[in-house]
């Protein structure tokens, strides 16, 4: 069984979902705190053929707060900005009709809460791409809440009955395999290789977020790109 276990991003890069794409059960990492200037609530585009910081605007955003506390603003306008933001710059993608209504609806979430949002998301961009990972919500495990970082990861893929667990390569220096491999757990972490793109008639400008790669993809040629990785043993 393999486990993947992360924060939920707002339409993160290909990395993301390679990960999410190559495990058989995915936590989405809710009840941890939120981080500023972070992913969870922005991510680069491709605007005018540069790239484009694009932020959800929240409501009280906290580093004291768990992600599944945050709000998104209720304000209508600032919701309205973003999206006429994305519609600007992807309005003549091939594939803005398709991806459009999910990027609308993620930003127009009702209930205003962050995580539920991005939950939504998953489930949506999953569902687009054919994806069929079983997505678990990390907040809704019976686990041990006292324990931290490494440890906490270990426990949660001991409850889900994980002996492979898959980690983005920038979390290489978090983890020990050997702590790993005592709990009867093989850690592997996720290297990307880029699959340049066609954006418009534009230079290919790489590591923007899944906005940019479903506007210009076919989900047959993404899921091609899903699979264009290699998995990395960390040495001990």
């Amino acid at each position: 069984m393999k486990i993947g276990i992360m924060q939920p991003y707002f339409f993160p890069y290909l990395g993301y979902w390679q990960t999410l794409n190559a495990v058989d059960r995915y936590v989405i990492y809710d009840d941890v705190n939120f981080i500023k200037n972070g992913w969870i609530n922005r991510n680069n585009i491709l605007l005018n053929g540069q790239k484009h910081m694009l932020t959800l605007p929240l409501d009280g955003a906290s580093p004291f707060l768990p992600i599944n506390q945050i709000k998104i603003t209720p304000r209508t306008k600032e919701k309205e900005k973003l999206l006429r933001t994305i519609e600007m710059a992807y309005k003549k993608a091939p594939y803005f009709n398709q991806v459009y209504p999910i990027v609308s609806s993620i930003i127009t979430e009702e209930s205003n809460m962050i995580a539920k949002a991005l939950i939504n998301q998953f489930k949506q961009v999953c569902d687009y791409l054919g994806i069929k990972t079983e997505l678990i919500v990390s907040s809704e495990i019976k686990k041990d809440n006292s324990l931290h970082a490494q440890d906490k990861v270990i426990h949660i893929c001991k409850l889900l009955g994980g002996t492979k667990y898959i980690n983005a390569i920038g979390g290489m220096e978090l983890y020990s395999p050997t702590d790993f491999q005592n709990h009867g757990i093989d850690l592997r972490f996720m290297k990307t290789n880029i699959t340049p793109y066609k954006q418009f008639k534009n230079e290919f400008v790489p590591g923007l977020s899944m906005i940019d790669i479903m506007m210009f993809n076919s989900p047959e040629e993404i899921h091609k790109m899903l699979n264009n990785y290699e998995l990395i043993t960390k040495s001990r």
